[in-house]
This record gives structure tokens, C-alpha cells and sequence, in this order.
């Protein structure tokens, strides 16, 4: 039996400058993070006493006597690319799927570090970012950027680099007091909506020509909110503000980016204190990060009563293996 856990992302800048599209002719870059809320990947071989060869349980449960037969898309291409059979999965998450933070790739990469343990095998953090990006943007055709997959293999505070030769991961360097200052300045809340970044890439259509000048604005911002980090003489509510206009630079790049009941809660958030903030994902719904002072933070949660606060520290992790229990297969008698 196999057990990992995968952390969830939170990106400030940069999100679609990450997509092929654009950094293929560009470049692109975003600031991003994991924090402590997870989801677990519990895989092991069936065995073999039912009248269905595998079965996996996430928001709802499928058996089947085919792997081919799966509905799930990213579980039967991973189960295909990595030629296994006789699958037990079982998925648990601290958040809701399809809410912004990239949970459909972290649970790819949670997946895929899963089954090369269930194999004996290691995957280091290039490699599972890099067959998660693989699985899901082409063997599921699933469209969107390559942030989400690398940030869930690789944890911590980066400013991930993208251009025609792949990807590089610079963490970034900010001292232990300087980060737990920005981590107090944030509260995170959920909107209630949901929705399928995908969908929301292709409805957006956020590659365009007409809106590439905007994503080198989005891109150029990266650079500055960096050094709002890691200059500790700067001011770091100048962060909260540059998250204010890298989301207002966002709305613009897409119709379905923000909804009027996003809009009224950012503006009551603002309204309260709030210096800046912004939709984690694609668009359309999930969670809202806040840059709030901490003594307008109370203002702000009364203005926002309502909606559920998600306090989170960041985490310094990707994904790993926390539970591994070697099997015997009974025909051969070795170590699966």
C-alpha cells in the first residue's frame, strides 16, 4: 500500500504567461506557493476475490473489469502510461476540487508519485511535474499552463521560469520573518463557486493576440512583487497593491474571468481594508487571497461574514510518499 501527500498551490502572479502559447513566443514566469492543505492518494493492487478487476473511489466510486473502461480521465491515461492493473485508488483532499488551486494536477502528481512506489520506482520532482504536465495537457487534452503540476511536485515558495527549452524553479529566498509576515497579511476565503479550469482556459481564450500585451504586463509584475519580497527595506504592503493590479490586469483578459459576485466581494474586502488581492485559478469561482494589514483584518472578516475563512500557513514540500508497505504478489511470490 501507498499513501502521498500532494500540497496545494496559491499563485500571486504570472498565471497564464505559464501556458505553452504564450511562453513558447514570449517567455513567462509566476510567484507562487504551496501551503498546508493536501490531497492523499491511497493506491494498492486489488486483489483478486471480486468480479471487477479495479476500483477508484473519488468524488464518486467506479469498478470496472477494464482499466479502459475508467471514466476518470487522468486515472486511466496515468493507469495506461504507467502499464499497471489490478488498481485500488482511493482520493481524500483537504479543499474542494475545481476552486482555483490547482487540484485536478496536484492530484496528478500525487497520483503519479503513487504508482512509481507501487512499482519500486523513484520519481524525482522534475520528473513527476514533468509526466503530470504530459498526462493531463496531452494525453487528457485537458487546456491550461504548466504551473500547477510543478508547484505540487516541487512545494515551497518559487518564482517558476518558463521558455522554449522547459521550466526552472528559482525558490525564492525571503527570511523565515519576512515570509511569516506575508503569510499573516493573507486570508484566503471560498467563494463558494466552482468550476473546471479547462473550461475556463478555453472559454477565456486567454492566449489571444489582442490580449498578449496584457499578460507581458501580467509577466512584468512578477519582477516587481519579487523584489517587494526579497528586499527586506521594502515596503510589503507594495505587495498587496501590485496584487490589486495584476488582478484587475486579469479581468480584462477574459469575460468569464470574474463574475458580479466576485466583484462584490473583492470590492467589499477592498472597501474593509483590504489592500489588494485576487481569483486563485483560471477564473470563474473558488477561493479569493486577500492582502489585508492585521489591523484591518477583523474589519474585513465582518465585511466578508459569510463566507468561510481558510486559515493556512506555507509548506516547504511536494509531493511525497508518507505511507509505503511493500506486497507480494501471490503468483510469482515477489515484491510488487
Amino acid at each position: 500500500m501507498i499513501i502521498t501527500k500532494t500540497p496545494f498551490r496559491m499563485s500571486f502572479f504570472g498565471g497564464g504567461t505559464d501556458l505553452p502559447s504564450f511562453f513558447l513566443e514570449n517567455r513567462g514566469a509566476v510567484l507562487s506557493t504551496t501551503f498546508n492543505k493536501y490531497c492523499y492518494v491511497n493506491v494498492r493492487h486489488l486483489p483478486r476475490f471480486f468480479d471487477y478487476s479495479s476500483e477508484v473511489a473519488y468524488s464518486k466510486i467506479e469498478r470496472v473489469t477494464k482499466e479502459e473502461d475508467i471514466q476518470h480521465p487522468a486515472i486511466r491515461n496515468a493507469i495506461k502510461m504507467m502499464d499497471l492493473h489490478e488498481i485500488r485508488l482511493t482520493y481524500e483532499a483537504d479543499l474542494p476540487a475545481r476552486s482555483g488551486l490547482g487540484t485536478s494536477s496536484t492530484f496528478a502528481v500525487g497520483m503519479l508519485n503513487a504508482f512509481h512506489a507501487l512499482k519500486g520506482e523513484y520519481a524525482d520532482k522534475s520528473q513527476l511535474a514533468n509526466e503530470a504536465i504530459h498526462l493531463e495537457r496531452v494525453l487528457c487534452k485537458e487546456a491550461g499552463g504548466w504551473q500547477d503540476q510543478i508547484a505540487a511536485a516541487y512545494g515551497g515558495f518559487n518564482r517558476i521560469t518558463f521558455n522554449g527549452l522547459g521550466f526552472e524553479v528559482l525558490p525564492l529566498i525571503i527570511s523565515p520573518e519576512r515570509k511569516k509576515l506575508l503569510n499573516d497579511h493573507l486570508m484566503l476565503y471560498f467563494t463558494g463557486f466552482t468550476r473546471f479550469s479547462s473550461e475556463m482556459q478555453e472559454k477565456n481564450d486567454i492566449t489571444s493576440k489582442e490580449k498578449q500585451y496584457k499578460l507581458l504586463s501580467m509577466l512584468d509584475l512578477v519582477d516587481e512583487a519579487q523584489e517587494k519580497l526579497i528586499n527586506k527595506n521594502a515596503d510589503l504592503d507594495d505587495f498587496g497593491r501590485l496584487l490589486d493590479e495584476t488582478w484587475l490586469l486579469k479581468r480584462q483578459i477574459g469575460n468569464r474571468i470574474s463574475t458580479n459576485d466576485i466583484d462584490e466581494i473583492y470590492y467589499k474586502a477592498k472597501n474593509a481594508g483590504a489592500l489588494g488581492g485576487k481569483l486563485l485559478g483560471a477564473g470563474g469561482g473558488g477561493f479569493l487571497i486577500f492582502f489585508v494589514p492585521p489591523d484591518r483584518q477583523m474589519s474585513v472578516s465582518k465585511a466578508l461574514d459569510g463566507l468561510l475563512n481558510v486559515p493556512f500557513e506555507f509548506e516547504d514540500n511536494g509531493s511525497r510518499v508518507i505511507h509505503y508497505s511493500p506486497e507480494v504478489n501471490s503468483q510469482d511470490k515477489k515484491t510488487v
